[in-house]
């Protein structure tokens, strides 16, 4: 049986036996707040508890690492939505130690991609689209640089407003312990 298969046999036992009731809630977050976290397998379960939330009170955002690189990109107009729209106050933006972005080159990524069959007409025509794609394949060296970044970009963004705090935090994928690299309400 193929994984798609698998989920949708799966997802009619679900619906059928009702066990979505438990997850019922809003569209709009109950603790008021917007996160934008890596997409790592490790913190499907672990963040959320780690941050004592659960169905309904957030508004979660994911990538890989966590980044925000393009100020108008659409992990950016997530944010923003989730602020002018879906009633968030706050941001948070979490990284975390062991990330796959962690010291990540792009000719490494290239070179996958080759392999796989993408051909160099494919990624020149990226190019000449005017994406450098190697800095948009890039990854970081440090992780809390990385955060840090990321939150001065969230914060200074021009349609991002004055009075909405924007942390930024550091999480073990190991324990859950959080490390604070910005406090938003210190700005």
């Amino acid at each position: 049986m193929k994984l798609l298969d698998e989920i949708l046999e799966f997802n009619n036992e679900f619906v059928e036996e009702k066990k979505y009731v438990e997850f019922a809630t809003t569209k709009l977050p109950n603790k008021r707040m917007v996160v934008l976290t890596c997409m790592d397998t490790r913190l499907v379960e672990l963040l959320p508890r780690a941050l004592n939330v659960k169905n309904g009170d957030i508004k979660l955002v994911k990538n890989a690492g966590a980044l925000v690189t393009h100020p108008f990109g659409s992990i950016m107009r997530s944010l923003l939505v989730a602020v002018y729209e879906l009633q968030a106050d706050e941001v948070l933006i979490i990284g975390h130690h062991d990330c796959g972005m962690s010291g990540m080159k792009p000719d490494g990524i290239m070179e996958h991609m080759r392999k796989r069959g993408k051909s160099e007409a494919a990624l020149d025509t990226i190019t000449y689209s005017g994406v450098d794609v190697r800095e948009w394949l890039k990854g970081f060296d440090n992780v809390e640089e990385s955060v840090a970044h990321s939150v001065s970009m969230v914060k200074k963004h021009p349609l991002m407003p004055n009075d909405v705090p924007v942390h930024g935090l550091v999480i073990h994928p190991s324990t859950g312990k959080l490390d604070l690299v910005v406090n938003g309400y210190e700005d």
